[in-house]
Parts: structure tokens; sequence; C-alpha cells
């Protein structure tokens, strides 16, 4: 019979698969086609829905273990939705306004500029609490899950 914990990380070895068939490339190209962005979007939703699943039954199972490095980490599960959520309104503007992406246009408006660098900061913020999330949890369980 397996324990609460085998369960747990059988759960998140699986969904952790998952996330990595699905494999996000955060690199953002200047591709000034709305169907590229399309697709964009609907690849960023999908991996960061599956994202969250994972991170939430990582949460699970630290919450199991030492409930205050639990909430922490919540608190950064949450962070992590909102970024994903800017993320994919950053994505959306550019879908509505591809021409933004064209960096052979040289007379791009001072708005199309601010929207290229919002969506890059976000998307480099997005991916770096990410990698932070992974370590925190990497070292939580190096220290108290064996």
């Amino acid at each position: 019979m397996e324990s609460k914990t085998d369960e747990q990380r059988k759960r998140l070895e699986e969904l952790g698969n998952e996330l990595t068939k699905i494999q996000f490339d955060f690199k953002i190209k200047n591709n000034s086609s709305e169907k590229y962005w399309v697709k964009r979007i609907e690849e960023f939703d999908k991996y960061h829905k599956k994202a969250i699943e994972y991170f939430s039954q990582a949460y699970s199972m630290m919450s199991d273990v030492d409930k205050e490095q639990a909430g922490m980490f919540l608190l950064r599960i949450s962070k992590l939705k909102q970024l994903g959520v800017k993320l994919s309104e950053n994505m959306e503007r550019i879908r509505q306004n591809p021409s933004i992406m064209n960096v052979k246009d040289k007379q791009q408006s001072k708005w199309s500029l601010e929207q290229k660098e919002l969506l890059m900061n976000v998307n480099e913020e997005c991916l770096s609490h990410e990698k932070k999330m992974n370590l925190f949890f990497r070292e939580f369980c190096d220290k108290n899950i064996k």
C-alpha cells in the first residue's frame, strides 16, 4: 500500500513529465504574424495551466512537511499566476497589433516599442520566477523529503 507521500511524489512526477512534453520556449521571436501569436498564446496558456498544476502538487507535498515553507511557496504560486495572466495579456496585445514585432519597421510608435519591451520584461520575469520556484522546491525536497 502506497503512502500519501508516495502518491504525491508519483503525481508530481507525472505532472513533471507532462510539463516536459509541452516544452514551452520562452524565447521571443520577432514575428509579425497574427497566426504565430494566436498559437503562441495557446501554447503558453496550456503550459502555464500545467505548471500551476505541477506547483500546486508540490505545495501539497510541502504542506504535509512544513506549513510555513508551504505557505511561502503558495505565495510564489500566486505570483506565478499573476505573471502568467500579465504575459497572456501582453501577448494578446501583440496578437491584435502584430506589427509591433516587425523589426524592419523603423517608424514604430512609442506605444509599439513600449509594448514590445513590456512583453520582453514580463516574459523574462515569468521565466525567472518559475526557475526560482523550481530551485526553492528542489532545495526543500533535499532538506525535508528523502
